[in-house]
């Protein structure tokens, strides 16, 4: 296992106290753009994020008012439109391994959306387990307003089973906003939170959650995203044997001890 705590990114922001990390884009003056550097430093910190046993789970948060404006158009589209084949798909793997980091890291992700949440920031977000937001949160997933395929980064795979396939379809066909009320309402959004309460609300979340049986969270995460491919009998039986797994960790131990005596159990992870 490693460290993570102390983690000094060149291409974001990051934080660590308690267990719980805290990521923020770091151009807020271009609404917190992706770069190529960006991408691949926050791919290999979710990779790194699997082994670290000092972060039990991870808030990806807004910077001055918005949470990220995809792609910068200078540093990443332009240059995409002078690359071949070979480097455009080197590229393209790129992006699609952030999310599967993501998806691997077994660190329950929290997103905390304020303002701008387009492109590849609403695929971050959307790979992120929970997500909070603001009123004025706008996500929009703009593929097909670059002239690109609405099916970026998982997209086609994940979103459908978050809001459903025909609102899914909307958005990547048409590229629109996704406005805060239809997101919570259609449950892209767990909840909405006014700007000055959204860092609050997720590090409560996070707080919740880190004091939680994490190696159990872990569990759970696996098997949220391993079920998607799996018939019931397997998720079935899959379920049978991560709980299995869990009943012999110490946590379940001394939750068993703690409602004997009439106590709230003190998770440890182990």
């Amino acid at each position: 296992m490693t460290s993570l705590a102390k983690l000094e990114p060149k291409h974001f922001l990051w934080s660590a106290e308690g267990g719980i990390a805290t990521i923020r884009l770091d151009r807020p003056d271009r609404k917190n753009p992706l770069t190529f550097d960006s991408y691949a430093e926050l791919r290999d910190t979710f990779r790194a994020l699997a082994y670290a046993d000092d972060i039990d789970v991870v808030i990806f948060a807004s910077n001055e008012g918005n949470f990220c404006s995809g792609g910068d158009v200078h540093d990443i589209i332009g240059p995409l439109t002078k690359m071949n084949m070979k480097e455009l798909l080197a590229f393209t793997r790129m992006t699609g391994d952030l999310v599967k980091a993501m998806i691997g890291c077994g660190k329950p992700i929290i997103a905390a959306v304020d303002g701008i949440c387009v492109g590849a920031g609403a695929i971050i977000a959307m790979a992120s387990d929970l997500r909070l937001a603001t009123p004025r949160a706008q996500a929009a997933f703009l593929f097909t307003r670059v002239g690109l395929a609405g099916c970026d980064m998982g997209a086609c795979a994940m979103l459908p089973r978050i809001i459903g396939q025909g609102r899914a379809a909307e958005l990547l066909y048409t590229g629109r906003s996704m406005s805060a009320a239809e997101g919570e309402r259609w449950g892209f959004w767990n909840t909405l939170h006014e700007p000055e309460a959204l860092e609050t609300a997720a590090l409560a979340l996070a707080s919740r959650i880190a004091s939680g049986p994490t190696f159990a969270h872990g569990m759970t995460k696996t098997q949220l995203n391993q079920e998607w491919n799996m018939g019931l009998e397997q998720a079935i039986e899959a379920e049978a044997q991560a709980q299995a797994i869990c009943m012999q960790t110490r946590d379940f131990e001394r939750a068993y001890v703690a409602f004997a005596s009439k106590q709230k159990p003190v998770f440890e992870g182990n």
